[in-house]
């Protein structure tokens, strides 16, 4: 499968659309909760060894209190031309750092994929009001805005790459280069795969994996010198079907947005929900506690 530079202007358009499987809420019902005000490895920033973790049965791992996820894109201005739909997936910088602000003043603690791993898993205790921070599709404000405004507060995130865009100017939204991207995971940011160009990934057969997974794959690895083991799937839609094609290449989570979780396979059906440009810091503190 061969791709052009004209798949940026697809990449751009999906910039507006991408991820678009709407949010839902899963009220967890679930009674088992670890002690996470406890102070551990998990909480104090040391690396969590998750080397020797076996992965629990799905039932265990889905009666444990979900963390909360936040999934977001562009974060920029709003412009005249941008949609009614688009701006769903753009949050303006002034709201971005309010909402980073109230997660801090009130007392959440970002987590990275290891600790949540080993909650999921083995019940690891975790920080306090334990939050992720994601950002899909590489874009370069993630670089520019973001992450100063997470260095200020201490807060580290995941950033799911879309590697058909690295270090290209698209028509919408220019994207991280390389050695920002190495700089983000050089910094203590976790890079996570999101495919090679956005490609729905129930739809992929044939060549697809090698283009869509273990291109991608390989690229991550020789930028950041770490492992690929997290995935996004575009659009935040995923079919059981593929799982075992992520599992075969090594991913131990894949993330989705709000749909249920798979009762086989939790840990490639993560839940996040996307941060809407139209939420307040109130609204947002109002959703997490409801979604999750």
């Amino acid at each position: 499968m061969k791709y052009s530079f004209l798949t940026l202007i697809t990449a751009g358009a999906i910039l507006f659309a991408s991820c678009q499987s709407k949010s839902q809420t899963e009220n967890s019902a679930n009674k088992d909760s670890a002690a996470q005000s406890t102070k551990t490895e998990a909480s104090t920033g040391t690396p969590v060894d998750v080397s020797k973790i076996k992965v629990a049965d799905a039932k265990t791992i889905l009666a444990r209190k979900q963390v909360p996820i936040l999934c977001y894109h562009q974060v920029r201005n709003w412009k005249p031309t941008d949609g009614k739909v688009g701006k769903d997936y753009i949050v303006e910088i002034q709201n971005f750092k309010d909402q980073m602000k109230m997660l801090a003043d009130s007392g959440y603690h970002t987590i990275l994929p290891d600790q949540l791993y080993a909650y999921l898993n083995t019940g690891a205790a975790l920080p306090s009001k334990p939050i992720m921070l994601t950002f899909d599709d590489t874009d370069l404000d993630q670089f520019t805005i973001v992450r100063p405004t997470l260095d200020k507060l201490g807060y580290k995130a995941v950033y799911f790459i879309m590697t058909v865009s690295i270090g290209k100017k698209g028509k919408f939204v220019d994207y991280m280069s390389k050695e920002q991207i190495k700089q983000l995971s050089d910094e203590g940011n976790v890079i996570g795969s999101h495919t090679y160009d956005h490609k729905n990934f129930k739809k992929y057969a044939g060549k697809d994996w090698e283009e869509q997974l273990d291109k991608p794959t390989k690229k991550l690895e020789e930028i950041t010198g770490k492992k690929m083991t997290e995935f996004a799937y575009p659009f935040g839609l995923w079919n059981a079907e593929g799982i075992p094609e992520l599992k075969k290449r090594g991913f131990r989570m894949a993330f989705q947005l709000s749909t249920k979780r798979d009762e086989k396979d939790p840990l490639f059906t993560i839940r996040r929900i996307i941060a809407s440009g139209y939420w307040s810091p109130k609204t947002l503190s109002n959703s997490i506690k409801n979604s999750f």
